[in-house]
């Protein structure tokens, strides 16, 4: 959907981090019975009809993942020109495949799979050396007001929350390209 976007409207995509549960261990933690009883009634089945209806597989996580290693390898990634090829192999491996995005072995296999230097990748987010940049982002998110994921910031000014099917980003977009300029 997002590929699509960017074709017809010609816009550029930006992957930002944000922590939903911004106190998530490192190892993760098991999930909550809100979120347990969210999805026994459904909270998640818009998601798998729009990755239906786009050909793409979904599971729902089984765990509430620390994402902090795979923010900071997504900013590896993007330095290297390879930042939406990352995400978007990364999020095949978790909402398709079942993968924990904490661990090591998954953010190598997606640095690799992107062309990526799997070991540089690694060392470079062992150094510490993004995790200032993943810190000051994810505060931005907190102070423009994001609460939830996805949320799609336009012209950092419109905002689109939530997993929405292709016509509601079509029709934002519409909207704002027709506001007269002031």
């Amino acid at each position: 959907m997002v590929e699509k976007l960017k074709q017809e409207y010609k816009v550029d995509v930006e992957w930002c981090p944000f922590y939903l549960y911004f106190d998530t261990p490192p190892e993760g933690r098991e999930l909550s019975e809100h979120i347990k009883r969210a999805r026994a009634n459904g909270s998640e089945e818009r998601l798998k009809q729009i990755a239906d209806h786009y050909g793409m597989e979904f599971h729902s996580t089984r765990r509430i993942y620390n994402t902090r290693l795979a923010h900071e390898a997504t900013e590896y990634a993007r330095e290297h020109g390879k930042g939406n090829e990352f995400h978007r192999v990364l999020f095949r491996k978790v909402y398709a495949e079942s993968n924990d995005p904490s661990q090591w072995e998954v953010l190598r296999a997606t640095s690799g799979e992107v062309g990526l230097n799997a070991d540089e990748m690694q060392r470079a987010v062992e150094s510490g050396k993004y995790t200032a940049n993943v810190e000051d982002q994810v505060k931005f998110a907190y102070r423009i007001g994001v609460t939830g994921v996805p949320t799609y910031v336009i012209n950092d000014r419109y905002a689109v929350v939530g997993a929405q099917p292709y016509e509601v980003f079509k029709n934002a977009l519409g909207q704002i390209l027709n506001q007269k300029i002031d």
